[in-house]
């Protein structure tokens, strides 16, 4: 089986998401994406983050495909990162050929992140394009440091098989949506 993860706090979750999981259905080849809600990003403040399963309803509300699954799982970590929940899914579920799936602006900030190199030594990854990220992500640190394991776009089927480190962009229709721009017109007209 191949799943793609998208991870996130899904605050709220929107079109954008649900239009690059199934993109990464597509492009990957992949059985299922599972949207895992996450129960904040320890790089932001969390502090007015409705809860998991506020969110994890929501997020159903947008994924309407019987191939997008989402979750409030954390693998049983009880951890916000990333890292931590690769190794608790591959643990548990050992025979899967998971992606983890990310935007080019998170890849740009990967460096951020808790053990982020391996992230890359753990899954494939598929980075979906966003506006304004292609250039930063490519040019980014994490994209430099493991350049070498680039996969060309067109061979974006054969990623979820591929022995980690593995990762690519995918282009697509860009989606100006984001979580952050929605909540400052939530917060604007409340």
């Amino acid at each position: 089986m191949r799943i793609g993860l998208l991870g996130g706090s899904f605050d709220p979750a929107h079109e954008a998401h649900r239009e690059i999981s199934l993109t990464a259905l597509k492009r990957l080849g992949l059985d299922q994406v599972w949207w895992l809600v996450t129960p904040g990003n320890p790089l932001k403040d969390v502090s007015r983050l409705p809860g998991v399963a506020d969110r994890v309803a929501d997020a159903e509300s947008i994924a309407r495909h019987p191939r997008i699954k989402v979750t409030g799982f954390d693998g049983g970590t009880g951890s916000g990162y990333t890292v931590d929940l690769l190794l608790a899914l591959k643990r548990r579920f050992p025979s899967v050929h998971f992606v983890w799936l990310m935007g080019a602006d998170n890849l740009a900030g990967l460096h951020r992140w808790r053990a982020w190199p391996e992230i890359f030594g753990l899954v494939p990854i598929a980075v979906l394009d966003r506006p304004g990220y292609r250039l930063k992500a490519r040019a980014g640190q994490a994209a430099q440091r493991f350049a070498p394991y680039y996969v060309d776009e067109t061979d974006a089927l054969a990623l979820p098989l591929l022995e980690p480190p593995a990762w690519t962009i995918l282009s697509r229709k860009l989606s100006g949506l984001s979580s952050t721009a929605l909540r400052e017109t939530v917060a604007k007209s409340g």
